[in-house]
């Protein structure tokens, strides 16, 4: 017969799958229930499938120290503690780990921050081989608070995320296929449209409300922004990212992406093959503007344009003078750019997920169409790029500081030219086209992003006087 699993009054135990690598428990055989420290709970999901997420401050005396926890709830309970007091909790289910065994057991939340342990053992959770020792303390052995100094740098631990997907089209291909990649690997998704949401500013409780309600606090926010709606979204985002939530694409790259003219200046100070751009504001220099260019046939593009509209070829001079005027005349912000025939009406989209090219599709005009959108009529297919064109991507979307983007770019006589960075690509085209599973991966790429632990930063003047 084997030996018993002897467990002190006190022991430390880790939480593996909730990212908890040591806990302080009092092991006490008088409570039937197993409880977990726990605040700003938040059930979330389905209401017959919910999930609980809570924020947990592992170290009694350090509770700027909190790592976010998430698991499936089994139930809600009215549990009575042992001063008298009822109160109704959520339930999971964890595998403790303490010394070298580790088990499932249901664990109540509810908020200990007054209480020495973080955590109680009770009687329920006790095995049948198990012994419990009152006069012994940690006869598993000991852990150390130090197993929290490097863990934001660890791989994250996977749990259940509450997502919001930022878009004011929740029925279109895109974010349908995130919302179903995001369940599929244990997590919820919400929609959340854009224009739809208010903010309220300030330094203590930073707040995002939704038609009036205050909306919960996300793990992620994956914005897929319209063009029409781009500096409202961008406000928006910003005020996701002061309440904690991880970004997809910040605010910042999404506004230098969108902005055409700066983009193409970002893409020239990295020293990025594209075509020859030119802007000008005065209409005295239409002719300079063709000039830079080297001449018709050449490309008109409003700033604004998105999925090919407001892009315009001009065949000969005088069709681009025509064109320019036209704009100007409209009041109209464009730039000119180099017309690239070799292309023969085809262009690349690289589709980029965590600075790799996870997916590549050539896009064909369709016939009497330079302009290969596929919202124009445009063909795709799935095509291998070589490492010149995939260096050419990696490059430009680093460049935007974008951690998802479509990069578009042409096949040369001089190398691979990029023509746009988008930070809303669409995900319909590329899938199909290549096979892959790109949202599975945009949704990989939000977990293994999402912090876990969160420190506060330390004071500027505490920090000069640690220096000296």
């Amino acid at each position: 017969m084997s030996d018993p699993f002897v467990l002190g009054w006190e022991e430390w135990a880790a939480f593996p799958g909730l990212g908890l690598p040591a806990i302080k428990a009092k092991v006490d055989t008088g409570a039937r229930t197993s409880a977990l420290h726990a605040v700003s709970i938040e059930p979330f999901g389905r209401e017959d499938a919910p999930q609980v997420r809570f924020v947990m401050h592992p170290i009694p005396d350090q509770p700027e120290v909190e790592v976010v926890c998430a698991a499936p709830a089994v139930d809600r309970r009215e549990v009575t503690s042992s001063n008298g007091e009822t109160e109704l909790r959520w339930v999971i289910e964890a595998r403790v780990k303490i010394g070298e065994r580790e088990w499932p057991i249901e664990v109540t939340l509810t908020n200990r921050e007054t209480m020495q342990y973080r955590m109680l053992l009770g009687r329920t959770a006790i095995l049948d081989d198990m012994v419990v020792s009152p006069t012994t303390s940690c006869a598993q052995g000991e852990l150390s608070w130090d197993l929290y100094k490097d863990f934001p740098r660890k791989a994250q631990v996977k749990r259940p995320l509450r997502i919001a997907i930022l878009t004011r089209e929740p029925n279109n291909y895109s974010s349908q296929r995130l919302r179903e990649a995001a369940e599929a690997r244990g997590h919820v998704a919400e929609m959340i449209n854009t224009a739809r949401c208010t903010m309220a500013i300030n330094a203590l409780s930073p707040a995002v409300y939704y038609d009036g309600r205050k909306l919960p606090r996300y793990d992620a926010v994956i914005p897929r922004i319209g063009a029409s709606m781009t500096n409202y979204g961008m406000a928006v985002l910003r005020q996701f990212a002061m309440t904690g939530a991880y970004i997809l694409n910040s605010a910042e790259s999404i506004g230098v992406s969108r902005d055409k003219l700066y983009a193409h200046q970002v893409l020239a100070r990295a020293g990025i093959g594209m075509p020859t751009t030119a802007f000008a504001h005065s209409p005295k220099d239409t002719k300079n503007l063709i000039e830079h260019v080297g001449g018709a046939p050449l490309v008109v593009k409003l700033l604004e344009s998105t999925q090919g509209r407001g892009v315009v070829l001009a065949e000969t001079r005088k069709a681009a003078e025509s064109v320019i005027d036209a704009f100007r005349g409209l009041d109209a912000n464009f730039i000119v750019q180099e017309f690239v025939k070799e292309a023969g009406g085809a262009d690349i989209r690289c589709f980029l997920v965590g600075g790799k090219v996870v997916a590549s599709m050539m896009r064909q005009a369709a016939a009497d169409e330079f302009r290969s959108n596929l919202h124009r009529g445009g063909e795709a297919v799935k095509v291998r790029i070589t490492k010149e064109e995939r260096a050419a991507a990696v490059k430009a979307a680093k460049v935007m500081g974008l951690g998802v983007a479509g990069v578009d770019l042409l096949r040369s006589e001089s190398g691979p030219k990029v023509i746009e960075v988008n930070s809303s690509p669409g995900i319909e085209g590329i899938e199909r086209s290549s096979g892959k599973d790109v949202a599975g991966l945009m949704i990989e790429h939000v977990e293994n992003h999402v912090r876990t632990v969160t420190r506060p930063r330390a004071r500027r003047g505490a920090a000069a006087k640690k220096a000296g």
